[in-house]
């Protein structure tokens, strides 16, 4: 007779693998004719830290400039916009629709060495590249007692 040690972690995968087969041929679309929910997916991001400057990179391939907001306050950057479900025309139809689309939004506090003045930002062939330069007067150094 064997005995069978009972791991909760192997459950829960075994849980998760049922839920993904259950959802797995639409897992973005809620029933049919209704639009994808609020923040239905997220864009992957890079975040780069240079001597001069903070560069946050955002792939948002199928999304146009208009549909792409960013905003900078109080040090917060928001990433936001939408990548709209191309619609079924006559003559096509999707048998398999795993890309996300719908709403998103991102944001990332910043360090206050951030010089709000001066942030940049371009959208260009699916990236999105904001431009966060380093302020002068936000480095100081503060010096330690040892007591």
């Amino acid at each position: 007779m064997n005995i069978v040690r009972w791991d909760p972690f192997r459950e829960l995968e075994g849980i998760q693998g049922r839920l993904i087969r259950l959802v797995g041929e639409r897992p973005y679309l809620g029933l049919e004719g209704e639009e994808p929910a609020f923040a239905s997916w997220t864009p992957s991001v890079d975040v780069q830290e240079t001597e001069k400057e903070y560069v946050i990179k955002a792939d948002l391939p199928e999304v146009k400039n208009e549909d792409v907001n960013v905003e900078f306050d109080n040090g917060v950057l928001t990433v936001e916009g939408e990548r709209k479900l191309e619609k079924e025309e006559k003559g096509k139809t999707f048998h398999r629709i795993e890309r996300g689309y719908g709403k998103f939004v991102r944001r990332f506090a910043l360090p206050t060495e951030i010089d709000g003045t001066r942030i940049a930002a371009e959208f260009k062939e699916g990236v999105l590249n904001v431009h966060l330069p380093k302020s002068p007067n936000g480095k100081r150094a503060i010096a330690v007692k040892v007591a």
